[in-house]
């Protein structure tokens, strides 16, 4: 592909140089890479200063660049052709899609795929070997279930959506359209419900179901609990990562994003834009408000204000941890010191 094709293609996603200025490299793009390993045939990108130093090594063919006039003319310097863009992260996400599309056999149903009478299958579905579909279950158009799935009675699954090798949906789960579950996912598994009496534990058995919105993605091993009553509910365009526990009850709004091993309890609430990095674990009933941060190994036991940063456990706003943090190294001084004064006032 040459570079201008690239351009035209990406469209309205990126801001444009004048191309009368840039032509084409002398090699057609054939992939993409990062900054720092691409090689010549291929469009890489630098989002800002912090990249800048690649600019002089990089073997790219072509690149994608701020609008920053400074990196553009060092790019210029060493004749490699760019395009300007006010998201160049975002911009080359789109050229990803241009050279490569994840795996999607064609539509079809094996011959080892236990399907009951009972469901509905939507056209043009992939459903790969040994794949069980229990009573009542309806599947939409376009979707690809991968092999050695599960899907219990009365589930709903989405136009489009793909659900990976080896993952699980339990019994009235609702999952959108455009979703993606990948492997080894469990969606609407029982909740952690039981009543503590003298004689032990009493099973509360979890009656409701999850609902997944629109264009949700569950990473691999997460899992997403069913409450005793009523729902647990993802927003639209929410991203879970891989290792993620979502406790009965939870409703989370939408385009939030939880990266690796953030574990919720039952009931919390979590409100639309937020961002909670890895390992970050949330207590029971607490709600994040729109637009909340938690940093990496936060644990939330309070309510989390609407564009709040909150870091450390248990967690505070986030310009307080960070001078916590700088004290901290120094407390074995500090506890000289301390020390020192104490002598000082008892002689």
């Amino acid at each position: 592909m040459k570079f201008s094709e690239l351009v035209s293609q990406l469209g309205s996603a990126i801001q444009t140089n004048s191309l009368e200025t840039q032509p084409d490299p002398a090699v057609d793009l054939t992939g993409v890479a990062a900054i720092a390993e691409a090689t010549p045939g291929q469009i890489s990108y630098i989002e800002g200063e912090k990249y800048a130093e690649y600019l002089e090594t990089t073997q790219a063919s072509a690149l994608i660049l701020p609008t920053d006039a400074t990196l553009q003319s060092r790019a210029d310097q060493r004749s490699i052709p760019w395009v300007a863009a006010a998201d160049p992260r975002l911009a080359f996400a789109h050229a990803i899609a241009l050279f490569y599309q994840p795996f999607h056999p064609a539509p079809e149903i094996h011959a080892s795929a236990v399907i009951h009478p009972s469901a509905t299958v939507g056209q043009q579905v992939h459903i790969g070997a040994h794949v069980v579909v229990q009573p009542g279950v309806t599947i939409g158009d376009q979707v690809c279930i991968h092999p050695n799935v599960t899907i219990y009675p009365d589930a709903k699954i989405g136009d489009r959506t793909v659900l990976h090798a080896n993952c699980v949906i339990q019994e009235r789960s609702q999952i959108g359209t455009d979703c993606v579950i990948h492997a080894g996912a469990v969606v609407g598994s029982e909740g952690f419900g039981f009543v503590p009496t003298p004689r032990g534990m009493v099973k509360m058995h979890q009656s409701g179901h999850v609902v997944l919105e629109d264009n949700v993605e569950v990473g691999c091993n997460s899992t997403i609990d069913r409450p005793a009553t009523g729902e647990t509910r993802i927003g639209r365009n929410t991203k879970l990562d891989n290792l993620v526990q979502v406790g009965h009850g939870c409703r989370i709004g939408q385009s939030s994003a939880l990266s690796a091993q953030v574990g919720m309890a039952g009931r919390v609430r979590v409100g639309n834009g937020v961002l909670l990095a890895g390992q970050v674990g949330v207590s029971n009933d607490v709600t994040i408000g729109d637009g909340a941060i938690a940093t990496a190994q936060a644990g939330l036991h309070r309510d989390v204000g609407p564009k709040e940063i909150v870091s450390g456990t248990p967690a505070v706003p986030n310009r307080v941890w960070l001078k916590v943090s700088a004290i901290y190294n120094r407390l074995p001084e500090m506890y000289q010191t301390v020390r020192q004064l104490k002598r000082q006032i008892n002689q």
